[in-house]
């Protein structure tokens, strides 16, 4: 099985990682007014909500399942918990010992995989439409059989560990991201990385693993979405013959602590000879559809593709096509977390132009927006590449089952959901440009850059 990756990615990456994985409100609906998922819901009587999306383009299913539990819900000093858990799920049941599971999906033609947030962790399987009863069946029954011993639990931290190494240790992007991220959330959990610190995940023990298990991984804790060539009567039968008989557990509201207000602008600076091309960057604390100034949430969004979504963005045409500084510029927002999120900026110089060149000139055009205000057409053509895109998204499966399974788990309505494109078209230039000076303050702020450096002779 392929692993999808829990380390950060390199800034250039960021804002298409973020844009399709962990914004599910901009693939829920199309055009203002027209619900596009037209999801149906039902809970059972232990818990379990259940979304089903009616898709009948091709014959096929995706089961995703949300397990309301992530990094941020990790006990200190046992950070890395909630990604080895993930990793351990696979490991088997008496009914399906070690490999079976991923033996069968793939037996049938099916594909899978597992990811793993700071609010919640997540796993699915796509398969075609007459398999839909088997993928239920396994993900039900490693629900509240998963058996963890030493034997198959120790070699299994030594891939997490590999996989710290490989993507994170020896990424000099990743590893800046790394501490960009402690240093912005300077006491909520979210500044400790997902894959974990290292010497915490050392510590790691099966015992970790199995009171992690039974304390969050019950149906009560949990989101269940089907979407594909299926219909809400043909699941819920299903759904209650291999989910219903397993018990609530009771789970316990999540208990995060809230980050203080920042005070202080702050850098992040890091050489490394395994980097070829300086790359730069800046993230502030913003708040997001839960958190902080919540009416800012929608404008934010807006904001991120008139400064950074695309060639035809502020910073790209202007530090990339018209000044000739950089190679790349762009922004990304993150308004899904239970917590306060980033709003992040990025840019890689070109050749022969340094870092504080471009640091230069991407702190004018802030300056610049935050006195003149935004463009009105930029925030026009900002809708439409918005609401393209959630267009385009109805096509695939897996789009809308992350979609509203992210944003089920982490506590928001449907309704809102569905209800996302009119009030990105009800977004003024005004409430732009408020969101602007509420989140692009320099004490609010982050700036990282990462440079190359001659290897020691």
């Amino acid at each position: 099985m392929t692993k999808r990756p829990k380390a950060p990615v390199a800034p250039a990456a960021r804002l298409l990682a973020a844009f399709l994985l962990l914004a599910p409100a901009l693939f829920a609906t199309g055009p203002a007014g027209a619900a596009i998922w037209n999801p149906k819901t039902f809970t059972l009587d232990n818990g379990l909500q259940v979304v089903v999306v009616e898709n009948d383009r091709v014959p096929a299913v995706t089961q995703m399942i949300f397990y309301r539990v992530g990094a941020a819900d990790e006990a200190p000093g046992k950070s890395g918990l909630a990604h080895y858990l993930e990793h351990l799920m696979f490991k088997g049941t008496d009914r399906f010992p070690n490999g079976e599971f991923s033996r069968l999906v793939a037996l049938n033609g099916g594909r899978e995989n597992a990811f793993t947030s700071q609010d919640y962790t997540g796993y699915f399987q796509s398969v075609a439409k007459d398999r839909l009863e088997l993928i239920l069946e396994l993900e039900a029954d490693r629900m509240t059989n998963l058996v963890l011993t030493d034997a198959v639990a120790r070699p299994e931290l030594d891939v997490v560990i590999e996989e710290r190494r490989s993507r994170i240790d020896n990424n000099p992007a990743a590893l800046l991201d790394e501490r960009t991220g402690a240093v912005l959330y300077l006491h909520h959990p979210y500044g400790i990385p997902i894959t974990g610190w290292m010497d915490e995940i050392e510590g790691l023990t099966t015992e970790d693993a199995r009171a992690f298990y039974r304390r969050h991984y019950a149906p009560d804790n949990a989101v269940l979405v089907i979407t594909g060539d299926v219909t809400v009567d043909e699941v819920r039968p299903l759904v209650e013959k291999y989910y219903g008989a397993i018990p609530a557990r009771g789970i316990a509201p999540r208990q995060r602590v809230r980050e203080p207000e920042p005070l202080t602008e702050r850098r992040v600076e890091m050489a490394s000879p395994l980097v070829r091309q300086s790359e730069w960057s800046r993230s502030y604390l913003a708040p997001n559809y839960s958190a902080g100034e919540s009416g800012h949430a929608y404008a934010l969004q807006v904001l991120a593709q008139v400064l950074g979504g695309g060639a035809t963005s502020r910073l790209y045409r202007r530090l990339v096509v018209e000044r000739k500084l950089a190679s790349s510029a762009g922004a990304y927002y993150q308004p899904d977390a239970i917590d306060l999120s980033r709003f992040s900026l990025y840019a890689s110089p070109r050749d022969g132009v340094s870092v504080e060149e471009v640091e230069r000139a991407i702190d004018e055009e802030i300056a610049a927006v935050l006195a003149e205000g935004v463009d009105p057409e930029a925030v026009a053509r900002a809708n439409a590449r918005l609401e393209a895109a959630a267009v385009y998204a109805r096509d695939g499966l897996q789009a809308g089952a992350r979609s509203l399974g992210v944003a089920v788990a982490a506590g928001r309505d449907i309704a809102d959901v569905e209800a996302w494109p009119d009030r990105i078209a009800a977004v003024t230039v005004g409430e732009v440009d408020a969101a602007a000076r509420h989140v692009l303050r320099p004490k609010r702020s982050v700036t990282a850059v990462l440079t190359p450096e001659e290897p020691a002779l």
